[in-house]
């Protein structure tokens, strides 16, 4: 059975017509998760949202557990992750409220874990497509349907954070040709694949940076006023993509079994304590 989690911001669940909503505390070996996870149900169907930062937004990017997050998804089923994120534009044409479904990524994060294969066991999953292509194609479905301005494809380059970059910075990923810029999706993407799950990023324009010589600097008002408008379409877009996503399911999804061929340590050196941390993440490959 195939499930869906929401990861994002705490308005995202504020959805018409959601129903059996409850909150689910989940234990994990890597800690705590950066929330609860909410359960419910949208058109009879069980999804999952985790608020990213936490409930009021009080996780700053570098300090989010992301492997909890993953492991506690994985550990209810999940089996795709929508990530919904606000970003801001490194080009023009993608101006605010615009959405971009972001298909790679370049990680400049230094401060994060961004493996769970750090102790004994060691593997090496390909993030050369680092996203569900099904999961997009039901993406941009849904916004084709709901009229909203998109793009299909982009670059989201991600940052450590928390301050927004410097001008030298900007201009710099705008000379390496990346379309967006955040503090979230890395090592979320990567997380997801170790973990066999399919993911697709969602990116919400909320300003231009701070290369764009005709707008005012990046601020958190700026963020925020953007973000409730986005946010509102967002909902609508979770909506649809629920009723609609296992449609696109491609059974060639490089998320699919990848750590059949990740695992590089031999048995022989697994240990009974690691091989028991990874167990949600890869206890279908330690079964064989």
């Amino acid at each position: 059975m195939n499930k869906l989690a929401i990861i994002g911001g705490s308005g995202l669940y504020n959805i018409d017509g959601i129903k059996d909503e409850k909150w689910i505390t989940v234990k994990t070996p890597w800690g705590e998760p950066s929330d609860q996870i909410l359960e419910a149900k949208i058109y009879n169907k069980q999804i999952f949202f985790l608020p990213r930062h936490s409930r009021g937004h009080k996780i700053n990017p570098s300090n989010i557990n992301f492997r909890a997050n993953i492991d506690a998804l994985k550990q209810l089923g999940v089996t795709d992750i929508l990530s919904v994120s606000a970003v801001g534009s490194l080009k023009e044409e993608l101006e605010p409220g615009k959405f971009v479904l972001v298909d790679q990524f370049i990680d400049r994060t230094f401060a994060r874990v961004k493996t769970f294969f750090d102790k004994e066991i060691v593997a090496h999953v390909s993030m050369a497509k680092p996203v569900s292509p099904g999961l997009i194609r039901a993406c941009e479905a849904t916004l084709k349907k709901i009229n909203l301005k998109y793009q299909v494809g982009g670059t989201y380059l991600v940052m450590e954070g928390p301050q927004f970059s410097s001008l030298a910075e900007s201009k710099l990923y705008r000379s390496w040709g990346c379309d967006v810029i955040g503090m979230t999706n890395m090592p979320e993407a990567k997380l997801a694949r170790e973990a066999e799950i399919r993911y697709a990023s969602v990116a919400m324009v909320t300003d231009y940076d701070c290369w764009h010589e005709d707008h005012d600097d990046v601020s958190v008002d700026q963020v925020i006023k953007t973000l409730i408008g986005n946010a509102d379409n967002a909902r609508k877009m979770i909506v649809e993509v629920v009723k609609s996503f296992e449609e696109h399911i491609d059974p060639k999804d490089p998320a699919i079994n990848c750590l059949d061929t990740a695992i590089i340590t031999d048995k022989s050196n697994w240990t009974e304590t690691t091989v028991k941390q990874l167990q949600n993440i890869a206890g279908r490959v330690f079964k064989n």
